[in-house]
């Protein structure tokens, strides 16, 4: 199984792990630990502490200078919905790691290989062990491809409103009329990413792109807060 893994990091992340025991230990149940006494294994836990406050850190400083004007509460909540066991789960499903988990027999009839908690324990483990084989600028490099992205794809919209800050700073003096017009689509159906701008009483303040009309417009509200607050 560690075979299998190593292959799908280094063909699908050009990742390349020196000390493959630190993966073996990242990916391993207690389950599968208790039922293999003899083979003096280590489970995940001790090294998903490490990866947990890795991500902590790696998406905070992200989140820090990529919106240089948003409150620190924003932030926080922002980094919150980011860090968490239903986002960590889907980017372990995403990556397939889901497939390489070793379980012992009664958590594998279970179906815990699907159970979001360990999904997420086990995001987190590999996001440790990558961090002691390779340091903190690979871990950067692997969540740059597989989390930030989520961020134009508009998963965390709902926590973060730059369309709703842009209203209220643009109207607290009176009315202004505030569209969102689509400049550009590119991309096949599955793939397909969207530019929009908005305008202030008929003036282009802000453009943005994204994987979601939606996504885009947040974007372009969030130039358009950046440029205003200058």
């Amino acid at each position: 199984m560690i075979i299998g893994l190593t292959k799908m990091l280094n063909d699908e992340f050009d990742i390349d792990f020196k000390n493959t025991e630190l993966l073996d230990e990242a990916f391993t149940h207690a389950s599968y630990v208790n039922e293999h006494p003899r083979e003096n294994l280590k489970y995940y836990e001790r090294i998903e502490f490490l990866g947990d406050a890795v991500m902590q850190l790696c998406v905070s400083e992200y989140l820090f200078k990529r919106y240089p004007t948003l409150p620190e509460g924003k932030l926080s909540r922002l980094r919150a919905a980011m860090v968490c066991e239903d986002s960590f789960s889907k980017f372990a499903k995403e990556c397939h790691f889901d497939e390489y988990i070793r379980l012992g027999k009664g958590e594998e009839k279970s179906n815990a290989r699907q159970r979001p908690s360990l999904l997420c324990d086990i995001f987190e483990a590999f996001i440790g062990a990558l961090y002691l084989d390779q340091g903190k600028e690979v871990v950067g490099a692997f969540i740059q491809r597989v989390v930030f992205p989520k961020l134009d794809m508009g998963w965390f919209d709902h926590y973060l409103d730059h369309k709703t800050e842009l209203q209220e700073l643009l109207q607290q003096d009176g009315d202004c009329k505030i569209n969102y017009v689509k400049v550009a689509e590119e991309g096949p159906d599955n793939e397909k990413e969207y530019t929009m701008a908005v305008y202030a009483d008929g003036q282009k303040i802000g453009e943005g792109s994204g994987m979601s009309k939606k996504a885009a417009e947040q974007q372009a509200a969030f130039q358009a807060l950046k440029s205003l607050q200058k």
